[in-house]
Order: structure tokens, then sequence, then C-alpha cells
């Protein structure tokens, strides 16, 4: 049985280019980084904490517990070597596991050979010790185990999320090509936007972006809409001390009469979806939707804060020259009607950004899916900017 207030090294992991932001997210919960890399960053925590992360963590993919690390040659000794691991230390005999592998070595042609033999080592241990075996399978709806192999070095971690934590729970209805929501709270982190000032976002789709907005205003974090992780299924796991954890998530959330943000889109299907989203998530309340062409989006004159777009990237064939307009069109609208806000456009097609008709004071690179992407900052001035 595994000690849930044990220390162990800890890895969180994050999509390229947005290790910065989970960096700061990860301090801010009182974690101390060891290492950061390009994807994800390395702490000691105990796997309470781990329960806390999983929690909390709004731009992470998994939060991974490292169980073993030792040499391995090649393919001929995966089955010995982990046959030797005390998988009954942390999973249950009448259990459900999965193994996921990333592995570069030369004798692997594929990934699935390794999940096929760390299974076979698993259950076949079992099998000896126990005299039957817990079932397997390749989803994630039991512990799951998480196997990263490069070169001669292995570590086998329990993936204490499960399912990926880039997704928060509420989106029901996504939309036409959503926005994960965790490259949602990560873009809104890139803006700097604090709830003081409004937040505006034309072109909302199934509202994605204002409801991480709102959520992030109101200290709503993603575990209050999620309720199944892997470390649910490790020897040990306490049901009581999460649902604490879940009521103690309850008890941050901080209502801001105050707060102004508004959503807008030219289809009625599109802003029934975000409306429907937004319940879900508890702050359709908080969200003033507007059925609307972008350009006809009610600005708020006072005081001036962020206005984001997420439009299309023209990704099929003959779509270019209806966007090229399109991006025109948010350029002159930035330029005409938003002045004195910082105005952000976040898009995966660099030759339309051209056409926007303004200078980015700051591109930030991001990956949406495989898609090389940019958030362009604008720095709408009042009158003439003076130098």
């Amino acid at each position: 049985m595994l000690d849930f207030n044990l220390k162990g090294k800890v890895f969180v992991t994050c999509k390229d280019r947005s290790v910065s932001y989970l960096e700061k997210e990860v301090r801010e919960l009182g974690f101390v980084p060891e290492t950061v890399s390009r994807t994800g960053i390395e702490l000691r925590a105990t796997m309470e904490e781990c329960m806390d992360l999983n929690l909390h963590l709004r731009t992470a993919s998994h939060v991974l517990y490292e169980i073993k690390s030792f040499y391995l040659r090649n393919a001929d000794d995966i089955y010995r070597r982990f046959k030797a691991i005390p998988w009954e230390d942390y999973l249950d005999v009448d259990g459900y596991f999965s193994v996921n592998s990333v592995a570069e070595n030369e004798s692997i042609t594929t990934p699935l050979i390794v999940n096929v033999k760390v299974k076979d080592a698993i259950v076949d241990r079992f099998r000896e010790l126990k005299g039957r075996r817990p079932d397997s399978g390749s989803d994630f709806n039991g512990l799951v185990f998480q196997v990263y192999w490069k070169e001669t070095q292995c570590i086998v971690y329990i993936n204490t999320s499960g399912d990926t934590l880039a997704k928060h729970g509420y989106r029901k209805i996504p939309g036409k090509a959503p926005m994960m929501e965790a490259l949602a709270a990560t873009t809104i982190y890139a803006t700097e936007w604090n709830t003081r000032v409004p937040f505006i976002n034309p072109m909302c789709g199934s509202g994605t972006l204002a409801i991480e907005a709102a959520l992030m205003a109101t200290k709503r974090y993603p575990g209050l809409y999620r309720d199944h992780y892997s470390f649910q299924h490790i020897l040990g796991y306490d049901e009581q001390a999460f649902l604490a954890k879940k009521l103690k998530l309850e008890s941050k959330i901080m209502e801001l009469p105050d707060l102004k943000i508004v959503a807008s889109d030219i289809s009625l299907q599109a802003i029934s979806f975000a409306q429907e989203n937004a319940i879900t998530a508890g702050v359709d309340h908080m969200i003033e939707f507007q059925v609307c062409d972008f350009a006809e989006t009610e600005i708020p004159e006072k005081p001036r804060g962020v206005i984001m777009f997420n439009p299309e990237y023209g990704e099929r064939l003959g779509e270019n020259d209806e966007l090229e307009i399109t991006y025109k069109r948010m350029g002159d609208f930035l330029k005409q009607k938003c002045a004195g806000y910082r105005g952000y456009i976040f898009t995966g097609n660099l030759e339309l950004a051209k056409k926007i008709g303004l200078k980015a004071t700051r591109r930030m690179e991001f990956w949406n899916g495989t898609i090389d992407c940019r958030l362009l900052k604008y720095d709408l001035y009042e009158g003439k900017k003076e130098e």
C-alpha cells in the first residue's frame, strides 16, 4: 500500500511553449520546481499533494508520480525488469489498470510493444502472488502507469491524473474547432488580464475563452467539474480526504459583482452552445452574451481592458480569400473601436495575420494541437502614441 504522505519525485507535464505559465501556477500553490523543461516541471510532492495539483492546475496535462527508475538496455529485458516491481503495493488484484509508454530505444519499433510486455509482466506477477489478475485495457478508467524510456534510462510513473487535465470538465458542447481549455487558460494568463477591467471575446464560438476568464477571476478550479482521477484507484487512497479537498475548492470561490466579461458571435447556435457550457460551469450569470457580427460587439468605454479573438485559421482550400477580409476587418475594428484596450489575436495562420494591418507589439508562440500558433498583442493607444 502506498503511503500518501511519502514525498517522491513528481513530473507535471504540459504542452510545449506553456511551461512558464504552469510554473507560475505551481509556485502559487506553494511548490518549488526542481527542474523546468520545455514540456513540464519536476518537483517533490506526496501523493496527497498530487491530488491538490490535479484539482487546481489549469495549464497542465498530467501529474506523474515516480515509482521506479532503472537501467533498461533493450526490449528483451522489459518483461524481467518490470515483473520485479511490486505492483501489488499500488494496485488491487480486483482493480483495473492501463499502461501508456513513450519509448526511444533502437530495439523498439512501436510503443505498443512496451505496453504489451509491461502488462504481461504485471498480470503474471499477480497470478503468481495472488492466484488471479487485475483487469486491464487501453482506456484510463482505472489506475494508469506511465513508462518513459529513452536510450537505456527507464522511468516508471503512476499517472495520477488519468485522462488529460487539459479538459476542464464543463464543456459538454465543444462547437466548431474548439480551443482546448488548458490552452485557453494559458493564453489568458499570457494577456496578463486582471479582473478589475473588462474581458471582451468576439467570435466566442463555444465560449471557452470567456468561461475560462470567469473561472480564473472567481477562483473556480478545474477540480470542481471532475470526479474521476487515476489516483482514486491506488491502494491507500482515502475517499473522505478527496471529498474534503473538493469542499475546500468550493470554499475558495469568490463572487465578483463588478466583473465584466462579454462574449459575442454571429451564430445563434454558437451562443446557445456557449451559454450551455457556461451554465455547466456555473458562470453564465457573469458573462454577457451577444448575438452579432464581431464588429457590432458592445465595448465598454471604461475601464478599458482586454479584447481577445480566436478566429479561424483557414485550413481548408478556398477559405483564405474570405478570411483575409475577416482578418482585415478585425484590425479595423481594433483600431477604430477599441482605443485604450489591449488587443490579442490568437491564430495559426501567419499569412492571414499580415492582413490585420496593425503592428504587433509582442508575438507569443503556442501550439494548438500540431498547429504552430501565435498570440499577437496590439497596444491600442488612444490618440497618437507618444514617442
